[in-house]
């Protein structure tokens, strides 16, 4: 009985302590949080400063600029991803007053949720835009910047407008309604 007794005692111990650190790991740290308010919900991103830092301090200032705010989708394949964050010109084509960042590619894979920076053919030509993976997609992996992840909304991402043709280029877009650092919100 004692023996049973000290078992049950060691797993529920050991569920604890293996509990613990992913419970930690779910508590939102407000100043690396996005709220991206669509037309359909809040989407809530927790960035990745340990795998990207200036990308993420580049997003967060955007987003603090207010840059983000009434940007389109202006390109968007259903099964792949949603892009936007060209507040210069809306179209794909633009980007911020600050200069391009270095890439910060790393292995976290792109799966359904994981936000990455969009780019030119230069690993080093990420600026302002990104992107929110709708499925996996293996081809991109150690090619583009991973920034953060979505942990709440996907259901509003998925109600984003789909362009057409293999650019997924979107005519009358969906537009971010307003981009917030957590810790800013009001």
């Amino acid at each position: 009985m004692t023996r049973l007794l000290g078992r049950f005692l060691a797993a529920a111990l050991l569920a604890f302590a293996v509990a613990l650190p992913a419970q930690a790991q779910t508590k939102p740290d407000p100043q690396n949080t996005l709220f991206l308010e669509t037309p359909y919900g809040r989407v809530v991103i927790q960035l990745r400063p340990d795998l990207a830092p200036k990308h993420v301090e580049r997003m967060k200032t955007l987003t603090r600029e207010g840059y983000y705010n009434n940007v389109p989708f202006h390109r968007v394949i259903d099964g792949f991803m949603a892009q936007t964050g060209d507040g210069q010109r809306g179209d794909g084509t633009g980007g911020s007053k600050y200069p391009n960042l270095p890439a910060e590619f790393s292995s976290v894979p792109f799966k359904r949720g994981v936000v990455g920076m969009a780019r030119a053919s230069s690993p080093d030509s990420a600026n302002s835009q990104f992107f929110i993976m709708f499925d996996e997609t293996p081809s991109l992996n150690n090619q583009y910047t991973v920034v953060g992840q979505v942990v709440s909304g996907m259901e509003f991402v998925d109600k984003i407008k789909k362009g057409s043709g293999s650019g997924g280029v979107v005519s009358n877009p969906d537009r971010i309604v307003k981009m917030q650092v957590a810790a800013d919100a009001k």
